[in-house]
C-alpha cells in the first residue's frame, strides 16, 4: 500500500452545544493541525499515487474553509456539535468535494486540536 501524506495548521473557533459543556460552550479558538493521508495499491503511469501539488492545493482550499473561521457558523456543521470528530469527517469530506485522483482507495484525516487532543476519521474514496 502506498501512501502520500500532508499537513497543514490554521486556527478556528467554535463552541461545543452539548448539555453542561463548562468554558467549551464559550466560543473559543484552537490551533489545528490537518494531517491528510491519501492510499492506493498502485501507482499511475508516473509512478504517482497522486500528484503531492494537486494534494497541497486542495489542502489549502480545504484549510482555507476554515481557517479563522467559527465552526458552528458553517452550513456543514448545521444541527451537529462541532467537536473534534466530526470535524475529521467533515474536513475529509470537503478534502475529497472535485478531488480527481483514480489511484487513490482512501483517506485518513488526523486532527489535532492545539497540543491537547487528536480525532481521527477514515473512509474509502
Amino acid at each position: 500500500m502506498y501512501s502520500v501524506t500532508v499537513e497543514r495548521s490554521f486556527v478556528a473557533q467554535h463552541f461545543l452545544t452539548v448539555p453542561n459543556p463548562g468554558p467549551e460552550g464559550e466560543r473559543h479558538s484552537h490551533a489545528y493541525t490537518a494531517k491528510i493521508q491519501l492510499s492506493g495499491e498502485r501507482l499511475n503511469e508516473h509512478g504517482y499515487l497522486v500528484d503531492i501539488d494537486a494534494v497541497s492545493d486542495r489542502a489549502d482550499e480545504t484549510v482555507a474553509r476554515y481557517r479563522d473561521a467559527t465552526l458552528n457558523d458553517l452550513p456543514e456543521f448545521d444541527g451537529l456539535n462541532p467537536s473534534l470528530e466530526q470535524f475529521a469527517r467533515l474536513f475529509g469530506d470537503r478534502f475529497l468535494t472535485e478531488f480527481d485522483a483514480p489511484e487513490v482507495e482512501s483517506l485518513a484525516v488526523k486532527l489535532r486540536e492545539d497540543d491537547v487532543a487528536w480525532a481521527s476519521f477514515e473512509r474509502e474514496v
